[in-house]
């Protein structure tokens, strides 16, 4: 098996009270050393203004027109157009008092103004410091407080959430700039505690000669992007136009050595949060080759809608995403005749086969591409040539899946906000590295450390242990909390929480979370996330929480089922009942609980690893309840919180079943 991977460092035997560590290792695309920053780019702004010279009238920033109710096609501003706007507003910032190195908050989706308040933040030297449209206001006004923020833009439909802390926030907070507009009622409420109020036009045309633009280093702050935490106030992870520059370059280097980079042809679809760093290092990317950026209209429903619309080539989603793509398309080629199942079968079979031989995914299967996969890859479009996975583990199945189905290179990662994104990645056409998070990026060295208490052993024959990171692209602490940056840094090594196990060729997997364990009360340790992941796969249902309490021997869970699946199941053994009662019925929670343990058995699970009892909750886990957090992971105290008194009955139910 070829190693993708190199040894800089030995490993190292425990002392005192540190563990042992497995020996360093750095990705053979940096093996005479790790990729520094470019001479000359000293911020993201010359990214932008290079490709304003080169390709002023390239499409840069789109969004899907709307008038009266019906949306229309893509609309676009060129590079030009977006430079000129860019600049406006940097300089009626710098006229509204805002010096460089201030903090500029900007608060919504992902939108043309997003990128343009961003873009006017960084000519100016101005940290910008996202706030999650997610979050809800307690978190918005902890971030404005803790970040001293001054000026803020903000999404028109937010402007109402915002006026409502903002008594709170006045210690440092004096101007709001809206996406859109504002009404005038709005501009007097802001007035009334010495805020002011405008709408993105006004702002714009309230410059009158445009500032000299002063002089960025490589490390001043770039952002100070809040990362959401499943737990406690969020943390204000600090990073430097240097790490943000490096990332976008390491990008590029990496597709460069396995694939075709970005050209200023590509086109890209923007819906992961620009609040997270995941989506921003991919548009500094897409802004630095000139490609174009399309807008979604902000709602999950019309998300396949807008794709089809916009026909991106590269596409970034979170597991959760793709594993909905899998679960649509598996339920069409099930609905289709016995002879398009066979062919799709012969078709997939053929294919799969080619990629574990290692050819190259376009040549894999031509034939079959055409024949039978082109109807998977219209689903996006039909012209993705890219696809990126992040935030979360990617199920196996899924990964195989779109691997062979979408006709496009799927490349998934795992990366971090304290990693400026990015810190392993899988390398395209490269089939070995399926359920894998590949190898480390060419910025950063990786070593694996030892979890005694877990009973994971880094120097084993399979290492395994706590993920431990130094480079160019980590973050430089988090802001006000030096307590909390000396937890994570140790001896120079970044700490990530995560578990990883090194495969032969190099490869990292991700398979376990240091705090996502609890211990039963038969002193079994529980990893939940990968029972979770398990139980994910039972196609009745569409998301799963699973709850293990120490003082108890066996596990209960909340799922949320699939509803047509529901429905359908319900009809063939006469239930009658709307979807909400059907949650409720006896025999829909017993039906479910079987075939989630089936697919448990089927999957390996241990005994202690199977569910004795179930909720069913017809409601998504979703982030207005606080349930999830923006990337979609759940959020287990809140969860605990607020299914407490079902969790207790449906221990009860099970100890009754039991006597």
């Amino acid at each position: 098996m070829e190693a993708y991977t190199i040894k800089v460092e030995e490993s190292q035997p425990a002392t005192g009270d540190r563990p042992s560590a497995g020996p360093v290792y750095r990705c053979i695309y940096a093996k005479d050393g790790l990729l520094d920053p470019p001479s000359g780019i000293e911020s993201p702004w010359e990214f932008f203004s290079g490709s304003v010279k080169r390709y002023p009238q390239n499409q840069m920033l789109g969004r899907r027109e709307v008038s009266d109710g019906q949306v229309g096609q893509y609309v676009w501003q060129t590079y030009e157009e977006v430079y000129n706007k860019a600049i406006k507003i940097g300089s009626a910032m710098r006229g509204r008092g805002v010096n460089p190195g201030d903090r500029c908050g900007i608060y919504g989706i992902n939108c043309p103004e997003w990128v343009t308040a961003m873009e006017a933040c960084i000519s100016q030297g101005i940290c910008y410091v996202p706030l999650y449209d997610t979050l809800g206001a307690n978190a918005v006004e902890f971030i404005i407080n803790h970040a001293e923020i001054s000026t803020v833009f903000v999404q028109e439909n937010k402007i109402q959430s915002m006026l409502v802390c903002l008594p709170r926030c006045v210690a440092h907070l004096k101007t709001i700039i809206s996406f859109g507009k504002v009404a005038d009622a709005q501009k007097q409420e802001a007035e009334q505690v010495g805020v002011s109020c405008f709408s993105w036009e006004d702002f714009l045309s309230s410059v009158n000669s445009n500032c000299k633009l002063p002089q960025v280093r490589k490390d001043d702050i770039c952002t100070i992007m809040y990362t959401s935490g499943t737990t406690g106030d969020p943390k204000g992870v600090i990073l430097t136009n240097r790490v943000v520059v490096t990332q976008v370059i390491n990008t590029e280097q990496l597709i460069l050595e396995t694939d075709n980079v970005v050209t200023e042809e590509d086109t890209y679809f923007s819906f992961l949060p620009l609040a997270h760093i995941f989506d921003q290092i991919i548009e500094n990317y897409c802004i630095y080759k000139g490609a174009s950026i399309g807008y979604w209209q902000g709602d999950v429903r019309c998300l396949i809608e807008d794709i089809q619309q916009l026909k991106p080539t590269l596409f970034c989603g979170v597991p959760r995403v793709y594993d909905r793509i899998y679960t649509g398309v598996k339920q069409k080629i099930s609905a289709g005749g016995l002879l398009s199942r066979k062919l799709f079968q012969i078709a997939y079979e053929h294919k799969l086969s080619n990629l574990k031989r290692g050819v190259r995914q376009d040549m894999a299967s031509p034939f079959f591409d055409r024949l039978v996969f082109n109807k998977i890859k219209q689903v996006l479009g039909g012209r993705v040539r890219m696809m990126l996975s992040g935030a979360a583990p990617l199920p196996k199945h899924v990964e195989e899946f779109l691997r062979v189905t979408s006709c496009s290179v799927l490349i998934q990662g795992y990366g971090l906000t304290e990693s400026c994104a990015g810190c392993f990645t899988s390398i395209a056409n490269v089939y070995s590295m399926v359920g894998t998070v590949g190898i480390p990026v060419m910025t950063i060295e990786t070593r694996l450390e030892s979890v005694p208490d877990m009973g994971y052993d880094a120097l084993s024959p399979t290492p395994r242990g706590e993920i431990c990171l130094r480079g160019q692209t980590l973050f430089s602490g988090y802001h006000k909390r030096p307590d909390l940056t000396d937890e994570v840094f140790i001896d120079g090594w970044f700490h990530t929480g995560d578990i990883g196990e090194l495969q032969p060729d190099g490869a990292m997997k991700i398979i376990d979370r240091k705090k996502n364990i609890f211990k039963l009360s038969q002193g079994e340790y529980i990893a939940v996330e990968n029972i979770e992941i398990a139980y994910s796969q039972c196609p009745l249902i569409t998301s799963i929480w699973v709850y293990g309490n120490s003082f108890e021997s066996f596990l209960v869970g909340v799922a949320v089922p699939e509803k047509q699946a529901l429905e359908n199941w319900a009809a063939a053994n006469h239930l009658t009942g709307n979807f909400v009662e059907l949650c409720k019925h006896p025999k829909s929670r017993k039906y479910i609980l079987e075939e989630l343990n089936n697919t448990g058995r089927q999957l390996q699970l241990r005994g202690f690893e199977m569910l004795k009892a179930i909720h069913l909750e017809p409601i998504p886990f979703d982030m207005e309840r606080d349930l999830i957090t923006p990337t979609f992971k759940l959020k287990r105290p809140q969860l605990l919180k607020y299914y407490k008194d079902r969790i207790d009955e449906l221990y009860q139910e099970a100890k009754e079943k039991k006597a």
